[in-house]
């Protein structure tokens, strides 16, 4: 007889919309991750403007009035536990210096996506690194989620070294599984699982 793994309980169905999405500190960069609000507009647009952040996300924000209604989306998603999409940025209302979030929130099958990209000032200080730590450990330890998966074409070593850095193992490659402006790119899978770390 093969023995079995016990089943953890499900992530319930509120855990999420029930709560005030969390200010979270990121302690060597002194930044946090928080809710998007309105007056953060300006980054989003931008974001969208940025050439390396369009080149591997389909970020079609072109207006102020576009990107409010993106942060609105992102507060409806927390709402409805499918995403949960925080702003990395200066305390106390400082500047945004990027994005980290959980797409495809699954609770009761435990699993989430993380996504994230930075603007110019924040490249190259490991603040993706600390960010995507941090926000697993969240997803992981406190959300209660048991698998998150990190997803990045196969071009964009950056993040296949993000990933590594942050703990994710690298478990192989889909074939044309992501589009971008240029075409499909098959993609790297990487994943963190409860007690990897």
């Amino acid at each position: 007889m093969i023995p079995r793994t016990p089943v953890p309980a499900v992530v319930p169905a509120g855990r999420m919309a029930d709560s005030a999405q969390p200010v979270l500190r990121l302690p060597r960069s002194g930044l946090e991750l928080r809710a998007w609000e309105p007056a953060d507009a300006d980054a989003l647009v931008a974001a969208g403007r940025d050439p390396a952040i369009s080149q591997w996300n389909l970020l079609v924000v072109e207006t102020p009035e576009d990107a409010r209604r993106r942060i609105a989306r992102m507060h409806e998603r927390w709402r409805a536990e499918t995403g949960a999409v925080w702003a990395v940025a200066r305390p106390d209302g400082g500047a945004v210096v990027g994005l980290i979030g959980l797409n495809d929130v699954d609770l009761a099958g435990g699993s989430a996506e993380v996504v994230y990209w930075v603007l110019p000032p924040a490249r190259g200080h490991g603040v993706v690194v600390e960010a995507t730590r941090h926000l697993s450990r969240w997803a992981l330890d406190d959300l209660g989620l048991h698998r998150l998966r990190l997803c990045h074409s196969v071009a964009n070593e950056a993040s296949c070294r993000v990933a590594a850095k942050a703990g994710y193992a690298f478990e192989g490659t889909m074939r044309g599984a992501l589009l971008h402006a240029d075409g499909w790119h098959d993609q790297h899978l990487h994943a963190l699982v409860q007690g990897d770390v």
